[in-house]
């Protein structure tokens, strides 16, 4: 489906997806999940309750009321709930030998899972939300000049490990996904993991995307990235955006979305492998080319005082020269270099490197 044709539907859908509840580490999580949680563990109570009323009802007769001797099913009721809350004020008792083993071996568990299901939706609901927020603060503090990685499938992991390989610290990528477990993941790996919608603007803000270098846009759909794209966009006019686009027909709608650079996987690896129909070292040479541990070197780097008026077949490791974001090759009349150029060069690696 094309960009095009989805826009429109993806813009109210965008919203509506699926988020999970916090983990350990730094998930927001949606209202939707909240309720959820809070509306299985209520009737996990419930049930529970129900189960103790069970016991004492149908174990009645070892029960005795000082009050008046007898045990109604009110009795048993306020029996029930006072039990469960660790009240025991006392009136009504187990008396038989029966009655306070079922108390002692099946109540006081369900008894104790009960508290434990309150204490978990408390930190889980309120004391976590706000160690979350602690962290986020904490997070967003130490954020500058960040990478920010929308979606960490196949392309969004690749491109976090490869900017690791090329010296980027490992806390200063921040992942974003709209699936917890792949924000799991990112986590594990060392990343910074943020649980939400790729496309929400308050999602962007939070990870702090005004002060970032950078933003990777690496959904499987075209639709989604163009959205990501134009949220961006409008948050920061700074920011640099590099998109992946699946088809050729969308990736000109990136750009004017205010994409700086996009990548076609699908392009790049159909070129590779017609390339390597032929010869085998080719694609060898371009995946050493292209990867941060190849023993070959791709840079790009700003024309210096010593370049500019220089010819950029006489500057060694030249390939292209960039201007204006118009390509220039050496050997061609207007490959003289002027200030504010920018020189495409290869060269062997260090061997430190």
């Amino acid at each position: 489906m094309s960009a095009k044709a989805s826009l429109l539907a993806q813009s109210t859908e965008a919203f509506d997806r699926p988020i999970g509840t916090p983990g350990k580490r730094l998930f927001i999580g949606g209202e939707r999940s909240v309720r959820r949680t809070l509306a299985v563990r209520m009737i996990a109570v419930v049930l529970l309750m129900i189960s103790v009323f069970l016991v004492f009802w149908l174990d009645r007769d070892g029960l005795r009321d000082h009050q008046d001797g007898e045990v109604s099913l009110s009795d048993v009721v306020y029996f029930s709930m006072v039990t469960i809350t660790t009240v025991g004020y006392g009136d009504v008792v187990p008396v038989s030998r029966r009655a306070r083993v079922l108390d002692a071996l099946l109540v006081t568990p369900i008894r104790l899972f009960i508290w434990l299901i309150f204490l978990g939706t408390a930190y889980q609901l309120v004391l976590q939300r706000l160690f979350e927020d602690i962290r986020m603060r904490m997070v967003r503090a130490n954020l500058n000049d960040h990478i920010i990685i929308c979606g960490y499938g196949h392309s969004g992991t690749c491109a976090a490990e490869e900017l690791v390989a090329r010296g980027l610290d490992r806390k200063q990528i921040l992942v974003i996904d709209a699936v917890q477990a792949s924000v799991e993941q990112a986590a594990e790996h060392g990343f910074i993991g943020l649980l939400g919608d790729v496309t929400s603007e308050e999602v962007l803000r939070r990870a702090m995307l005004e002060s970032a270098r950078a933003l990777f846009v690496c959904t499987d759909h075209d639709d989604t990235n163009v959205l990501v794209v134009l949220t961006a966009r409008h948050l920061s006019s700074r920011v640099r955006i590099i998109a992946r686009v699946e088809e050729p027909e969308n990736e000109k709608l990136l750009r004017q979305s205010g994409a700086n650079a996009t990548v076609l996987p699908s392009r790049i690896g159909g070129i590779l492998m017609a390339d390597s129909l032929d010869s085998s070292a080719l694609l060898k040479y371009v995946m050493d080319l292209i990867s941060a541990g190849g023993k070959i070197v791709l840079e790009e780097r700003e024309a210096g005082t010593e370049d500019v008026g220089r010819m950029a077949e006489d500057i060694p490791h030249v390939v292209r020269v960039m201007r204006s974001g118009r390509p220039i090759n050496p050997g061609v009349a207007d490959s003289r270099i002027q200030t504010g150029d920018k020189l495409v060069t290869v060269r062997p690696a260090a061997r430190s490197e």
